[in-house]
């Protein structure tokens, strides 16, 4: 691309790289209002520079989110050792269907941004992290990686390898199949909403795993529940709470299936599952109200029930 010398121009090159550079930040970060602060900051710090030298903008505008991504990163692992109860990363509507047709393509997409992962990479070192966001999610070589985080091309490859053997060895091997997913979570809606005990026993594998996020502003379990019998009980008693005119939106979440909750209008409850050989191996309840204003009725792929 050639240099990057008008404001126009700028604003049309930033633009263009805008959704690389919010999937980068929101990956590091799980949040996607935090996400949306450092490219913010991005667009503030491209459109005072100094562009003439800049031959290639996309790098430059990757290295400025990684940088600005890990910074806040450090200042975010303090939060999150205060956080009240188990922490999930922010939900967030995806739809790649557009940006991604290549099959393999779309997989590794979904797979990046699914909270399975993303509750991994929270045990990542900020560059470990920086280093698995950029290389596997976006593929970027190890040189672009290197010039981003300045750091040698031998050192990101080493960090590149621990990182990838660090989430292969946590990421719970789950199924992707969007159908049975989405067949799944609707017969456990119906299940949890009729106060089921044994439709959501069926549903469960018996290892089950339930992460409850309210951030001590909503009612959630306050720790990760674990085995089908404490998880069903858990889902019958939080179905009798009272909601003020619920209503139940079935969308797309990270890369996957899910379910918002709206109660009077505003969004009470995003909930998603991990699926392997036809039962549900993790429950994801996000109930923490900051991690859910961004979320409308008018998500991507939503149909009420």
């Amino acid at each position: 691309m050639s240099r990057v010398t008008t404001a126009d121009t700028a604003t049309d090159v930033f633009e263009e790289h805008r959704p690389t550079l919010t999937g980068v930040a929101y990956r590091m970060l799980g949040r996607a209002a935090d996400a949306e602060d450092v490219v913010q900051e991005a667009w503030l710090r491209w459109s005072g520079a100094d562009r003439e030298p800049v031959r290639d903008p996309r790098g430059y505008l990757v290295r400025i989110t990684t940088r600005l991504a890990i910074d806040r990163l450090r200042q975010a692992q303090a939060r999150h050792e205060a956080y009240v109860g188990p922490w999930l990363p922010e939900p967030i509507a995806t739809d790649f269907g557009h940006t991604a047709p290549d099959t393999a393509e779309l997989a590794v997409l979904a797979e990046s941004v699914s909270l399975a992962v993303l509750v991994v990479l929270e045990s990542l070192s900020p560059l470990e992290r920086a280093v698995f966001v950029l290389r596997e999610a976006f593929g970027f070589p190890y040189g672009e990686i290197a010039a981003a985080l300045d750091r040698t091309e031998a050192a990101v490859r080493q960090m590149a390898g621990r990182a990838r053997r660090h989430v292969d060895e946590r990421k719970p091997r789950f199924e992707v199949d969007p159908g049975q997913r989405r067949d799944l979570t609707e017969r456990f809606l119906a299940a949890a909403r009729s106060g089921d005990l044994d439709g959501l026993l069926a549903l469960l594998a018996p290892d089950a795993r339930l992460i409850n996020d309210g951030g001590g502003k909503a009612k959630a379990a306050l720790r990760v529940l674990e085995t089908a019998g404490k998880i069903a009980r858990f889902v019958v008693g939080i179905s009798q709470d009272a909601i003020l005119d619920p209503e139940f939106v079935f969308t797309e979440l990270n890369g996957g299936p899910a379910v918002v909750l709206f109660s009077a209008g505003r969004p009470d409850t995003a909930l998603s599952l991990d699926v392997a050989e036809g039962r549900v191996q993790a429950v994801y309840i996000v109930r923490n109200p900051d991690k859910l204003t961004h979320l409308t009725r008018r998500l991507p792929g939503a149909g009420g029930q």
